[in-house]
């Protein structure tokens, strides 16, 4: 008989799941047998036709659950919808950010809240509220951080600093919450492109600035969550660079 996938009867809850790295994520890990939750604010036709994408392959699999992820009081609601309709909790994804520019000289108090609340704040309580039942499964918290939590991103202070605290929250919940969960971070290099147009001379400089002189590619990202999911059982408290070599 073939093997059963390696994340059969899992539920993973993914943040920002349905676009971008947070969809790659959830085609990775359903194509190893998981249930997932797909978790959008804004993007609901996107959400829609990936949950229609992931059920057209094993019905009944794939599930939209909208949120604004600013509100902390919504975000125990988002996993016990997935608790409801999965019966369980397995893998939380914080993916979800938001990242735009705000040079020194101009930041608002409004884009400070924005940015520290959607990169840290809400992985911290949504971390809180998933934490009994990640506990009841044995549980795994994956938070996408961002290489610039380590080199500051010019003109992306209160950006680079948010993600720099949750590098630090990625360590202390891995501390808190174990030995029931274990807690990882991914911190991408150049793998996808800010969706606001960039110049193409900088594109290349960062590439250029990689050991491997390429971009790497959303797939890039989600094989490194499968990899904690799946095959890191003695791993917690660590961030991965999928950088290229960017920060060596």
């Amino acid at each position: 008989m073939p093997a059963e996938p390696v994340l059969a009867g899992r539920c993973v809850l993914i943040t920002g799941g349905a676009k971008r790295l947070g969809a790659a994520t959830a085609r990775r890990m359903h194509g190893a047998g998981a249930s997932i939750v797909v978790h959008y604010r804004h993007s609901a036709a996107e959400a829609r036709a990936l949950v229609a994408e992931l059920e057209a392959v094993r019905p009944g699999s794939a599930h939209a659950v909208c949120a604004d992820l600013l509100d902390i009081a919504a975000l125990p609601g988002l996993v016990a919808a997935a608790v409801q309709r999965f019966g369980r909790l397995d893998v939380l994804v914080n993916n979800a950010s938001t990242f735009y520019p705000t040079p020194v000289g101009s930041i608002t108090p409004a884009q400070f809240e924005d940015l520290i609340g959607t990169n840290l704040r809400a992985p911290l309580f949504l971390s809180q509220a998933a934490a009994p039942a990640l506990r009841e499964t044995g549980g795994l918290i994956i938070n996408m951080v961002d290489i610039h939590a380590k080199r500051p991103l010019k003109s992306h202070p209160v950006y680079s600093s948010a993600k720099a605290g949750l590098v630090m929250l990625t360590r202390s919940l891995a501390r808190e919450l174990g030995p029931e969960i274990r807690v990882n971070g991914i911190a991408p290099g150049p793998v996808m492109w800010p969706e606001h147009p960039m110049d193409e001379t900088l594109k290349g400089e960062i590439v250029g600035k990689t050991a491997l002189k390429r971009t790497g590619s959303p797939d890039d990202i989600a094989r490194t969550a499968l990899f904690f999911a799946a095959d890191a059982p003695y791993v917690t408290g660590q961030i991965i660079a999928v950088d290229g070599g960017r920060d060596i």
